[in-house]
């Protein structure tokens, strides 16, 4: 059953309303109804600029039209994911987002986690409803320590707990894909983060077309694709627009939308949090763009948004969630999230044995 949002008072940018948009909103939003929601064809970059332009006076129509998508597109269950660092600091990479990196001076140390704490994790986030359990490692791409301890785990977790089965390592070489695909990985993350144009402001040592290399490899072993990255880093409207088009060309399986939380000791420290609308319309505007791809809320969306604009963004295209904590950051307690499907009485998504 389709629910209409929240009707409450929009938040705000920082200047008190987005910019203007050339040409008629309710054009734009005419356009994007009958191409997306009637039509399923996803907006162009061009289109998806005009829409994160469109001003705040248009976020609950905008909100509404990209629930409707996912209603249509995607139906009404929400996918519910726990993630866990087994391997967490001591990065060489450099992205100026992360406290895990090792070249900055963030308060997170390189740590391990052993095979009992790892299954355990999984059992809680089984308790969740969870039907996805996410391995990350904070490394460059993963040695044969890392390999052998992630095969371990998920061995491991296979004995005990009835979840699907996610890993996030970083870049990977044709073999290292080929033994994750072996192991029964369905599907892998590592997110492109931004678009290509504003990637060298994010990361130096490594570049976009790496990260798009091991994703295509892991699209032709089989695995499902997760792949997203980090509004307000910086990016412009285009480039956010950019970046949306750069994933729908991807044809992702997932796409987790992650908002920066700015940590202290990273470059990006001191950048400003994204405010609650631009995040709103961003949220709304990636549904548009990809109207069949599971969009998924993760990192950020509690500082950024808050509860309401939890509701709003799961009113607003969002269908799937990361519940309890993230890697070096908390999240919403998992009960919060699950209470909020609950009341908005949307099913969470059976572990399905097809995947």
């Amino acid at each position: 059953m389709t629910q209409a949002p929240v009707r409450q008072e929009v938040p705000q940018t920082a200047s008190g309303a987005a910019p203007a948009v050339p040409g008629d909103a309710a054009d734009i939003l005419e356009v994007a109804r009958a191409q997306v929601l009637e039509g399923g064809e996803a907006l162009r970059q061009d289109q998806v600029l005009e829409v994160l332009r469109l001003g705040d006076d248009r976020l609950t129509e905008l909100l509404q039209l990209a629930h409707d998508v996912r209603m249509k597109w995607c139906g009404p269950e929400v996918e519910v994911e726990g993630i866990i660092s087994l391997k967490t600091g001591g990065c060489p990479e450099d992205c100026h987002f992360c406290s895990q990196s090792g070249l900055f001076t963030s308060p997170v140390r390189s740590a391990w986690i052993d095979i009992p704490s790892l299954v355990e994790a999984a059992k809680q986030t089984a308790k969740t409803g969870a039907t996805e359990f996410c391995i990350v490692a904070a490394v460059r791409g993963p040695d044969k320590r890392l390999m052998a301890q992630v095969a371990a785990g998920i061995e491991a977790i296979r004995d005990e707990v009835d979840i699907q089965i996610a890993c996030s390592l970083g870049m990977l070489t044709q073999e290292q894909v080929d033994e994750l695909a072996a192991m029964g990985v369905h599907r892998y993350n590592h997110n492109l983060e931004t678009a290509r144009s504003h990637f060298p402001n994010v990361v130096t040592t490594h570049t976009w077309e790496e990260r798009e290399g091991t994703l295509r490899m892991v699209r032709e072993a089989g695995m499902e694709v997760c792949c997203g990255g980090i509004l307000g880093m910086g990016e412009s409207l285009e480039q956010r627009a950019e970046f949306a088009a750069d994933l729908a060309a991807l044809e992702p399986d997932e796409v987790p939308l992650n908002f920066l939380n700015p940590r202290p000791g990273t470059p990006f420290g001191d950048l400003d949090v994204l405010p609650a609308s631009d995040a709103l319309r961003a949220v709304a505007a990636f549904r548009l763009a990809l109207p069949r791809t599971i969009l998924r809320f993760a990192g950020g969306r509690e500082i950024t948004l808050g509860d309401l604009g939890a509701k709003q963004g799961i009113l607003g295209g969002i269908n799937a969630v990361i519940v309890g904590n993230y890697l070096t950051t908390l999240g919403r307690p998992a009960e919060a999230d699950l209470d909020l499907l609950v009341d908005l009485q949307m099913p969470i998504k059976a572990l399905n044995d097809s995947i």
